[in-house]
């Protein structure tokens, strides 16, 4: 069986049969477990290796992350022949068994008598010297090849990434503009109305919003208050914010009567609404000479007021649709009067909608008795406060607050 196998080696095939069988008896016998490494790649080398039984691997980079297997060898096949003929040089890649093997090793001595016995073996020599620097040249085409594919896919996922990093700073910036724009329509500074002493809190949980409070002053010690929540977030939400706000306060100037102007709001939002967008309201007038609150509410949050005593006044509730959903809209309009030194607090869902670590939401039995626990203070400084109470049982999100301190 060694006879044939050592036959069938292109170097060694116009061998004699004596010398053939000659080498069968000589050459020495290797019997080797699977994973054995037979040589590392880098180290010189002086014997090759014929494959008798089993399969080894011709392994590039071994134990590294290029790491490849270049060829699969079976019964018949040799490597490490280059030591044979390179003196100096150094083993090209790492074997290794795969299977149980079976090899025959061939010394530069055992080579040098070889050729010395047969020198005619010279010419298969230069043959087959020439087939392996043909297949390296190959080899070595074909591997830069691939190198310079994963070179121009790199290079056009590092383009993409980049365009896209350039992307989000754009888009960044348009948003901190935004941003800007959007906290330039809310009120910095409060109307001055005899009685009463306003204060807020606005914190969006997004650069842009859709969240709303607006302080109209209507004259004769008349305020009109505004607070809005738009059912979507981000930019498409502020837009239809601004919009809002600028038709409630040009329906506020044009009628006393809150339920008119949140219904002309309505019927103006529905022939340009496309975007099926709407929008919760509570829209009232606050009346410095009456002390009077007359409001409606438009699918929106339940005003709280407590009074002088630190009880929760509570006010009748009507049900309401939100803006721009409906034509012939049902709207909750209630009207208190306001007890010197009690408080009115107005909010959107952010207030008891936003839930902790624990998945708990703030809720509003939370937020009615932080509400009647507020006795003291100017109106921001209540603000303030609340805000401080519902930061202490969930995280940072979207908060408008709304206060009103008589």
């Amino acid at each position: 069986m060694k006879a044939k196998i050592i036959q069938r080696i292109p170097l060694f095939a116009s061998l004699p049969s004596g010398e053939i069988q000659h080498l069968a008896e000589t050459l020495r016998d290797l019997t080797l477990p699977p994973n054995t490494i037979v040589f590392h790649e880098g180290e010189y080398g002086d014997r090759f290796y014929i494959v008798v039984e089993g399969e080894i691997e011709v392994i590039k980079s071994l134990g590294t992350a290029d790491e490849r297997v270049l060829a699969l060898c079976g019964p018949g096949s040799y490597v490490g022949e280059m030591s044979l003929f390179d003196r100096d040089g150094r083993r090209t890649a790492s074997v290794r068994t795969r299977t149980p093997a079976q090899l025959l090793e061939m010394t530069r001595g055992d080579f040098d008598a070889l050729l010395h016995r047969q020198p005619m073996l010279a010419y298969e020599l230069v043959h087959e010297l020439s087939a392996r620097l043909d297949s390296a040249h190959t080899t070595t085409i074909r591997d830069l090849r691939e190198k310079n594919r994963q070179l121009e896919q790199a290079y056009e996922e590092l383009k993409t990434a980049q365009a896209q990093i350039i992307e989000k700073e754009k888009l960044e910036k348009e948003l901190a503009v935004a941003r800007q724009i959007q906290a330039s329509i809310l009120p910095s500074t409060f109307p001055q109305v005899a009685g009463f002493d306003l204060g807020a809190r606005v914190v969006p949980t997004r650069a842009v919003g859709g969240d709303l409070f607006d302080l109209i002053d209507l004259g004769n010690g008349r305020l009109g208050v505004a607070v809005a929540d738009v059912s979507d977030k981000g930019v498409p939400a502020a837009i239809f914010m601004a919009l809002t706000r600028s038709l409630l306060r040009a329906e506020a100037t044009r009628t006393v009567s809150p339920v008119e102007v949140v219904r002309n709001v309505n019927r103006e939002l529905l022939e340009m609404n496309d975007a099926g967008m709407f929008v919760t309201v509570l829209y009232g007038v606050l009346d410095g000479a009456t002390l009077e609150f007359h409001y409606v509410r438009a699918g929106h949050e339940m005003p709280l007021v407590v009074g002088p005593d630190g009880e929760l006044i509570e006010i009748p509730q009507g049900s309401g649709n939100p803006v721009g959903l409906f034509e012939g809209m049902a709207l909750d309009e209630q009207r208190v009067t306001l007890a010197r030194g009690s408080v009115l607090v107005i909010n959107t869902d952010g207030a008891t909608d936003q839930e902790n670590s624990a998945g708990e939401p703030f809720g509003f039995e939370r937020l009615r008795a932080a509400v009647c626990g507020q006795r003291s203070g100017d109106a921001q400084t209540i603000c303030d406060r609340l805000f401080a109470a519902r930061l202490s049982k969930t995280t940072t999100s979207p908060l408008w607050w709304c206060n009103f301190n008589e």
